[in-house]
């Protein structure tokens, strides 16, 4: 049996798992086609010849979460990981090694225990990471569907990860994305949920230049929505998308990627029109499709919700015409906080404490793939990232320091609408608010009223129509109700900065 984190072991916790390339009970890093073959009982073949599976479990069991950093392990949670590893013995399992990251210093081998019949969730959480080169794990994660309990307890400093109970391949995934971002902080940088793209861009002077963007927001907000969007841009002007979904800031203003070979994106309400890049790419052969309505005679329906909001697909970089090659960004330039906050404008630049404020208040709209009870509720959730381990505040204080060391030029974007739904702000108005802003075009003013930066112009949006003054009933009430409730929700982080609490606009 082995011991806590902080005690001590006959035998280190990851050399008590099998050795898959000589246990009995195990297949290891059998080919896709293999894994897909494997997982043939829960597949319904799609129209577009792409598999399509069904989970009980169809979002991640985050109340049902917790590390050894930040909660104290009972016996029980104990005997829970203990039994990950003992049962990865007993049963048929599959094994698939990937390597998470090309960064030299952000890099780590990963190794996923499966049984056997739920292979569908290694065949699907190996396509979106890149083999490895029979490196030595870094990471481990035993997923154990069919235990009697749902618990997900998380070792960081062991680089374990027991998922028991949920067959949900979102749980395999965050599972080393987690660490990957805990690790990144512990060598100086920050891990950050968020996107990250290259433009380059002609200047007001006419000049080409590059600009390296990050786009930090919860599931559904947007996030992939604007990484992989090219932005209309004509050669020699282009965006590439380089990470959907998990980055580390490095100590240099580099970002580096996590995900190699493919995203995980939301696919409700996916259209052709709209969103014609992703939706190409899960309407590919090469996608594969979680929890998606999908008929007995392969028949997709992106626009409904039969089984869940939180419908998924797995899609290929290769397939997405926007992805680069690359996965790391040379330097952050510009870091979006995408928000959903009607008493927001479409865009707003932020001094340094109030990119802090942002990062800490992460405000935005619960969504079905965090907590599908309070859908649609307001939350707020530090960094926008529901998956950091250690103090949230010294996390704002971290990237309080690496903006102002990096001089980062930072915005909050809302890509919900204004008051009462008075005024929505489209795919259109958010792309080019991002494409203006990479090009410098964007004539910025202080606004008294709002207390904010906020544009006077923007070329090719009428701007004054988007005034959220103008959307909202007694405005300045709502404005000093909603400071207070963020100077409130601030108070709570002793560790951060009080120069950060105090510039809350």
């Amino acid at each position: 049996m082995c011991m806590s984190e902080t005690g001590t072991e006959s035998r280190p916790l990851v050399r008590q798992l099998p050795d898959p390339a000589a246990a009995s009970n195990v297949r290891y890093n059998p080919s896709l086609e293999e894994l897909r073959e494997l997982a043939k009982p829960d597949e319904t073949t799609t129209e577009f010849g792409s598999p399509s599976y069904v989970s009980e479990f169809r979002s991640r069991s985050s109340d049902r979460t917790k590390n050894a950093v930040d909660d104290e392990f009972t016996d029980h949670d104990q005997e829970l990981i203990d039994d990950a590893v003992d049962l990865a013995s007993d049963v048929e399992l599959v094994c698939v090694d990937r390597l998470m990251g090309r960064h030299p210093d952000a890099s780590f081998c990963c190794r996923l225990f499966v049984p056997v019949e739920h292979a569908r969730i290694a065949y699907a959480w190996a396509n979106l990471f890149e083999p490895a080169d029979g490196e030595d794990p870094d990471l481990y994660t035993v997923q154990l569907p069919d235990y009697d309990e749902t618990a997900i307890r998380v070792l960081p400093d062991t680089g374990f990860t027991a998922v028991l109970g949920s067959d949900y391949t979102g749980e395999a995934k965050k599972s080393f994305l987690r660490l990957f971002m805990y690790r990144i902080k512990q060598q100086g940088g920050l891990g950050l949920h968020a996107g990250s793209k290259r433009v380059r861009v002609r200047n007001d002077e006419d000049d080409l230049q590059t600009v390296g963007q990050v786009f930090m927001g919860l599931s559904a907000t947007g996030k992939s929505t604007l990484t992989s969007h090219g932005c209309w841009l004509e050669d020699p002007e282009d965006a590439s998308m380089l990470q959907d979904d998990v980055c580390g800031l490095l100590s240099d203003g580099s970002v580096a990627g996590s995900e190699g070979q493919g995203l995980f994106i939301k696919t409700i309400g996916l259209g052709e029109d709209e969103q014609p890049e992703l939706y190409e790419a899960a309407t590919d052969e090469s996608a594969i499709l979680e929890n998606v309505a999908v008929d007995d005679d392969g028949t997709v329906h992106f626009d409904e919700d039969r089984y869940t909001a939180n419908s998924r697909a797995i899609i290929q970089r290769d397939e997405l015409e926007s992805a680069d090659e690359e996965i790391d960004l040379g330097s952050m330039d510009q870091v979006f906080f995408i928000t959903r906050n009607p008493l927001m404008p479409p865009v707003a630049k932020l001094n340094e404490e109030q990119a802090a404020v942002a990062f800490m208040l992460g405000e935005s709209i619960e969504t079905s793939a965090g907590d599908p009870s309070r859908a649609g509720e307001s939350i707020r959730v530090v960094g926008t990232n529901p998956f950091i381990i250690g103090s949230e505040g010294e996390e704002g204080n971290i990237f309080h320091e690496l903006i102002d060391i990096l001089d980062v030029d930072c915005y909050v974007i809302n890509t919900g609408y204004l008051g009462q739904k008075s005024q929505d702000i489209g795919v259109t108005e958010s792309v080019t608010i991002l494409t203006e802003t990479a090009r410098g075009t964007i004539e910025w003013t202080d606004d008294e009223e709002m207390g904010l930066t906020i544009p006077e112009t923007v070329p090719g949006i009428d701007i004054e129509e988007f005034y959220v003054p103008d959307h909202v009933d007694d405005y300045d009430e709502a404005l000093a109700d909603l400071r207070a409730e963020r100077r409130e929700y601030l108070d709570q982080f002793e560790q951060l900065r009080d120069e950060i609490k105090d510039a809350v606009y």
